[in-house]
């Protein structure tokens, strides 16, 4: 990375999601001494990282170009003191048993107005987890607000009240790192984005100044129901794939906190009956774990005749050997059903589930049997359950 000019502050673009993930998994242990869990969090972090580079130098001839988001979010400052005032308030996720639709804010939308936060909101970080119910709350507690060029959206130092979505407009962020100094500019919004959440989810005031830079409109909500929305359904999340990844045989190699960690990287996908999942001969972007519902199998031989030779039920997985071989999809996989499944991308594939590939690899021995009872052969296999 090169140096920053003389003067200018410059925005790693790792920043923010580093800091989200750390957030989200500190609000949701809980632990008692926080310098302790930041420690082994970025240790772990950085571990893993390592342990990615090696696996990339292993597989690849020269490294993918890095992806650059377009979500930052202006540094975090270091304030003399916690501000006392509206974030002494607590969320604890696991105490909010309160799932009354009375309880949710609404706000009347237009199928208009609707249309265009859901295109404002489909590419925000936080949200990617989130299944379409919980999207729905979303798009139902967020409110527009209109700025003129010049409006200020948030300031640095006041206490966090919303979080904010881009719909439109040129949006400035700027920080004062010295009191009795100018600000700096630090970032440009250009017509999407979003920012706000930091100051939220750390119960800390604003880090940065955030203001207009042309006419424009955001989408916000605000405090308490972005910390539910958010919290409570990463809480939701991860108890029910701790306890679907507790039925899956293969990660009983894994350690608990490794089986959390994994919970946390899956995201929700849900299909409608005979809907395709994976196709044959297609590569392979990650695997899935089973939530509810069954999965059909099937591979085309060289007849052209499509055989379904296995059904995956609750608790099973499949797409994992793909990833292991690093080879085309063998076989396509359907939906039975309208069923729920919790997708594991390649990366965090690779992060997470080192110490299951021997097991995986085992199995290629299994399927390769299969091929063989039903075909007469095994060439090729890569992917089947």
């Amino acid at each position: 990375m090169s140096r920053p000019e003389a003067g200018k502050i410059t925005v790693p673009d790792e920043l923010r999601d580093v800091l989200l993930e750390f957030t989200i998994s500190y609000l949701l242990e809980q632990p008692g001494d926080v310098v302790e869990y930041a420690v082994d969090f970025f240790h772990k972090l950085q571990e893993n990282r390592a342990a990615n580079l090696v696996r990339l130098e292993e597989t690849v001839d020269s490294p993918d170009e890095s992806v650059i988001s377009t979500e930052e979010e202006p540094p975090v400052t270091r304030f003399s003191s916690r501000r006392k005032s509206v974030f002494a308030e607590t969320y604890n996720p696991e105490e909010d048993e309160d799932d009354d639709e009375g309880a949710k804010v609404v706000y009347p939308k237009s199928d208009e107005q609707r249309e265009r936060l859901a295109e404002s909101v489909k590419h925000i970080l936080l949200f990617r987890a989130l299944d379409k119910e919980q999207m729905q709350d979303v798009l139902d507690a967020m409110f527009e607000k209109t700025v003129q060029a010049g409006d200020y959206v948030i300031k640095q130092g006041d206490d966090g009240d919303n979080f904010y979505v881009i719909e439109r407009g040129t949006f400035h962020a700027f920080v004062t790192t010295e009191p009795g100094t100018d600000p700096k500019q630090v970032h440009t919004y250009d017509g999407s984005g979003s920012f706000g959440e930091l100051a939220l989810l750390y119960n800390m005031p604003r880090a940065a100044t955030i203001q207009a830079g042309t006419q424009g409109a955001v989408w916000a909500m605000d405090r308490q129901t972005f910390r539910r929305i958010l919290l409570k359904s990463a809480f939701k999340k991860r108890k029910m794939y701790e306890t679907l990844l507790e039925s899956v045989p293969m990660l009983k190699a894994l350690q608990a906190y490794e089986r959390m960690n994994l919970a946390d990287a899956l995201v929700p996908r849900q299909y409608a009956d005979g809907e395709l999942i994976i196709k044959q001969g297609d590569s392979a972007d990650g695997m899935y774990f089973v939530e509810d519902g069954s999965v059909k199998i099937t591979i085309t031989g060289d007849n052209g005749q499509e055989v379904e030779i296995n059904r995956i039920s609750k608790g099973g997985y499949f797409g994992e050997l793909a990833l292991v071989t690093h080879k085309p999809r063998a076989a396509s996989a359907y939906a039975v059903g309208n069923i729920k499944l919790a997708f594991l991308d390649v990366e965090a594939f690779e992060r997470l589930l080192g110490p299951c590939m021997n097991i995986m690899k085992r199995n290629i021995d299994d399927y390769e049997d299969q091929l063989v009872r039903i075909f007469g052969s095994k060439t090729n296999i890569t992917d089947i359950r």
